[in-house]
């Protein structure tokens, strides 16, 4: 669970972080639909490649954005919990990956 820590607070940095800087419901679709997916993908890559696969990060991705929805979001932005979670899933999954093909050559 430790390991998990400092991925988790990046991706939620991002989730808190990010909408402080929008001003307007474009900037937020922007935030939801580009920033955070990216970051969230990146962020998960990086941990899959140093950890392999481990089912408890993409589930403490989700639950960590879950707040985010009632601060800065309204209820339609739960969909984003899922998505998320999926994201930190399919990076963590191509870290692995890359870092088996690594291993081979």
């Amino acid at each position: 669970m430790k390991k998990l820590l400092p991925y988790v607070l990046c991706c939620a940095t991002a989730f808190y972080g990010l909408p402080l800087l929008c001003e307007s419901t474009g900037g937020f679709m922007l935030i939801l639909l580009i920033a955070i997916p990216l970051i969230c993908l990146v962020v998960s890559f990086i941990f899959g490649m140093k950890y392999g696969l481990d089912l408890l990060y993409p589930l403490a991705v989700g639950l960590v954005f879950v707040p985010t929805i009632f601060m800065y979001y309204n209820s339609s932005a739960s969909v984003y919990v899922f998505g998320y979670a999926a994201l930190a899933m399919l990076g963590m999954f191509i870290g692995r990956r890359v870092n088996a093909n690594k291993n081979i050559s």
